[in-house]
């Protein structure tokens, strides 16, 4: 994972009233000392370690963490990933925002892999888009790689992606792509949503480098792949727009022969991984 955001976990902390623990300053004695595991519930790619460590050292740096595995590493239901020990106080009132994190995190890198075991044999890569959690962007980009998705832009300033309100604005796909050539820097890419296969055509009379195909029926994206392939080979291909993470679906937009898949859900509708901490 990147560096952890220090100013980010100090913001949880502080939103969860971790230094004021009412239940934990009640029941639990200042001296008393606790070791105890993180341990995986379902099986899945684990993201986040690192983060869910700073934030119990964050916390108090009197605690101890163990890293028994890696981020990225797959893992079994009942693993243990991770063992602290360490002022017990401080183990329960950073508990909740650690997990958060790791949860999380994890719940994106495993939903990117289970998406990712339904292309075996395409060519297509996952990508993630900007639908992420405001704040935890990197974060998120990075769990999708952990699971082997790929990111696609970071943010705004990465990238020339036309989208039809884009396009309506400048009057039209060819003069979008025209203006994007005169005034963007000639280093980056230009990539254009279409959503038919008259506006496919535009594009590539146009010189678009990237072709989103959004919210296409798949036979309508099959016949797009094979008019690309046959007029401009080297143009690359995504499919995007309601495609989900069901694997069938998957596999099916696969099999039309695109580029990418960019998958939204990955990111903003990641189940969270279920996951523990229990003192020995």
């Amino acid at each position: 994972m990147p560096k952890p955001p220090i100013d980010l976990i100090r913001h949880a902390l502080e939103e969860d009233g971790a230094q004021a623990d009412v239940t934990t300053l009640c029941t639990v004695p200042a001296e008393q000392q606790a070791q105890a595991s993180i341990i995986a519930r379902q099986s899945g790619v684990i993201a986040g370690l690192a983060i869910a460590a700073a934030t119990f050292r964050e916390l108090d740096s009197q605690v101890s963490v163990e890293l028994l595995v890696e981020d990225g590493t797959t893992v079994q239901a009942g693993q243990v990933v991770a063992r602290l020990s360490g002022p017990a106080r401080s183990l329960l009132s950073a508990e909740r925002v650690a997990l958060n994190f790791l949860g999380h995190l994890s719940g994106i890198a495993t939903l990117t892999a289970q998406c990712l075991r339904a292309l075996e044999g395409p060519r297509a890569h996952i990508l993630d888009t900007r639908k992420t959690t405001p704040g935890l962007r990197s974060l998120e980009k990075e769990a999708v790689l952990l699971g082997g998705g790929h990111n696609h832009r970071f943010n705004l300033s990465d990238g020339v992606l036309i989208k039809d309100n884009h396009s309506k604005a400048a009057g039209g796909i060819t003069q979008a792509i025209t203006l994007a050539r005169r005034l963007a820097p000639h280093l980056l890419k230009i990539e254009v949503e279409c959503e038919t296969l008259a506006e496919v055509q535009e594009a590539l009379e146009a010189g678009a480098d990237v072709l989103l195909l959004d919210n296409m029926p798949l036979e309508t994206m099959r016949s797009a792949v094979e008019l690309v392939r046959r007029i401009a080979p080297g143009v690359l291909i995504e499919a995007s727009g309601n495609i989900g993470t069901n694997t069938t679906r998957l596999a099916a937009v696969a099999a039309t022969g695109v580029d990418f898949i960019s998958l939204g859900a990955i990111t903003h509708s990641a189940p969270n991984f279920d996951i523990s901490l229990e003192f020995t």
